[in-house]
């Protein structure tokens, strides 16, 4: 039995909602509401069981070409979620932050991201990060105009502190569910060492013996970062 190995910062790519619900005869709105109580669930016991930041990817920057209805209905849950999962977790000292690009985002949901940030920013034994509007390469390109306008040299390490997870390091474990077998532009430069896990289980399936089904493969692997040890 290997003894289980908990990564302090996992991500997730929470991926099958609308095939979840095309598969039971109903419209893709009800995977994507069963996939947000799914949140809840595991972030609670992601941090339960020592996680310290969970990054979600809940809206990519491409989503935006999906038809109009199902992108209104996934920003009116992100909206309604976000103010839940504050209200909750601030309680437990959970910090709640949002990653991602807000120039497109509608003002009511920049607003409720904003007083959702400000309700748990002094919390501090965990995090939990939705990426919202969120593009690996848009990030990068982002860090590195920073950098420019600023006159700061660009660095691996200068971009690292410019990306929106700067705060909470990079991803020991990205874990995708939903069967396929790609990143599909999350964290492209923090991930770059990350251990991967794909599953074929769909988001809104996926539970807690799931996750630690995650978390012990994650504690099979032999991480050397490029070098000869294991670390």
């Amino acid at each position: 039995m290997v003894e289980r190995k908990i990564p302090s910062h996992v991500a997730i790519i929470m991926d099958g909602n609308g095939r979840w619900a095309e598969r039971r005869g109903k419209e893709r709105s009800k995977g994507h509401i069963e996939g947000s109580k799914n949140v809840e669930k595991i972030a609670t016991h992601a941090f339960k069981l020592g996680v310290k930041t969970l990054t979600l990817y809940a809206f990519s920057s491409e989503n935006w070409s999906r038809p109009e209805k199902e992108v209104r209905e996934l920003m009116r849950l992100l909206k309604t979620y976000l103010v839940k999962f504050a209200k909750k977790f601030a309680k437990k000292d959970v910090r709640l932050v949002v990653s991602g690009s807000r120039e497109e985002l509608s003002k009511d949901l920049v607003d409720a991201i904003c007083e959702c940030e400000n309700l748990s920013k002094e919390n501090k034994d965990f995090t939990l990060n939705i990426a919202i509007n969120y593009g690996g390469r848009q990030e990068i390109v982002r860090a590195v105009n920073n950098l420019i306008k600023k006159g700061e040299e660009v660095t691996v390490d200068s971009i690292l502190d410019n990306l929106y997870t700067s705060p909470f390091g990079e991803p020991d474990l990205i874990i995708r569910t939903g069967g396929e077998y790609r990143i599909s532009n999350f964290l492209l430069f923090q991930g770059a060492y990350s251990e991967l896990y794909f599953t074929d289980v769909l988001w809104p399936d996926f539970n807690e013996t799931e996750l630690e089904k995650a978390l012990d493969d994650f504690s099979r692997r032999k991480r050397r970062f490029g070098g000869v040890k294991n670390v």
